[in-house]
């Protein structure tokens, strides 16, 4: 059976109540501003000084600015896990950017925001679960850290990521004028996505300069370029003058650069998990990078983003 997507709900059953709070939450640490939203845990936007670096959202090429990714990761097959003997709708990404969250910890430069499986989420994904969101702000950095919780009790197989939004160009002058600069070497080539968002066999070339990315529009007028099990645990969107957004990773094994032309903005991805395989047809837990976390289970994923001006 296919099981239909649900409404979701902010009360009972397990859900987390969210006592009207719908308001963006401002962060704030020296020269430093940011903004959350409560639906999804998205950032909404980020600003060192006079330079505000997240993309603002554009309904006419990417409306989102942030999102957070699970329980999976990329296009499902079919638009659809497999659990056991049945089917489970799951959207692209995953569901999360859907949710209502809460925020249970606050303070001037941080906040941590929380949602919980319910009955809505069950009928997309069959565990219970936790997840917490953490944004801590300082003048120059910004700390994200995914937290999941296995609450079932059984094994939960999940997949988790960031999808930050970053103005191109943030420094002024034209996209050209900037590049991503790898921490290491990567390879030159990345998985060609095929119909319906999965994951070929065959791959395409990126004119990749050592640890080098020139970018343009042109570039990133296909499909995300997926660095799969990446040598780099941090990456750097370096204009040609200095000015720099940097992102370094903690259990983040893959990274992802995505656009929409003629969209003025590039998304730094990070994930545990991907796409599915072209040809997979196998249960949720045996798809290629899912994490399976044991019941009781946490697992945490960290990520921070820092700004650098010429």
């Amino acid at each position: 059976m296919v099981t239909r997507k649900g409404t979701w709900t902010t009360s009972g059953g397990g859900g987390i109540g969210m006592s009207g709070a719908t308001d963006d939450i401002e962060l704030r640490a020296g020269r430093a501003r940011a903004s959350v939203s409560p639906l999804g845990a998205e950032l909404r936007a980020w600003k060192v000084g006079d330079h505000a670096l997240l993309w603002a959202g554009d309904p006419a090429s990417w409306p989102d600015r942030s999102p957070i990714l699970f329980p999976i990761v990329g296009w499902a097959r079919d638009g659809c896990i497999r659990v056991g003997a049945e089917s489970y709708e799951m959207p692209v990404h995953g569901f999360a950017r859907e949710l209502p969250f809460a925020a249970v910890e606050r303070g001037p430069g941080r906040v941590r925001l929380a949602a919980y499986a319910s009955p809505a989420t069950r009928r997309r994904y069959p565990f219970d679960w936790r997840l917490d969101i953490t944004y801590t702000l300082s003048e120059a950095a910004l700390d994200v850290e995914i937290t999941v919780r296995n609450a079932s009790a059984i094994a939960m197989p999940y997949a988790c990521g960031l999808h930050p939004g970053f103005r191109w160009p943030f420094a002024g002058g034209a996209p050209e004028d900037y590049a991503v600069v790898f921490e290491r070497a990567e390879a030159p080539h990345v998985p060609v996505i095929a119909r319906g968002g999965l994951f070929s066999r065959e791959t395409r070339a990126v004119p990749l300069d050592g640890a080098r990315l020139p970018l343009s529009p042109a570039l990133m007028a296909q499909e995300a370029l997926c660095f799969l099990d990446a040598r780099s645990r941090s990456l750097s969107f370096v204009h040609r003058d200095g000015a720099a957004i940097a992102m370094r990773l903690d259990d983040f094994p893959h990274l992802a650069l995505w656009s929409r032309p003629p969209g003025r903005f590039l998304c730094l991805e990070a994930w545990t998990g991907h796409g599915d395989p072209e040809g997979f047809a196998g249960e949720l837990a045996e798809k290629p990078s899912q994490r399976l976390l044991p019941p009781g289970g946490t697992a945490r994923h960290r990520a921070q983003f820092s700004f650098a001006a010429p």
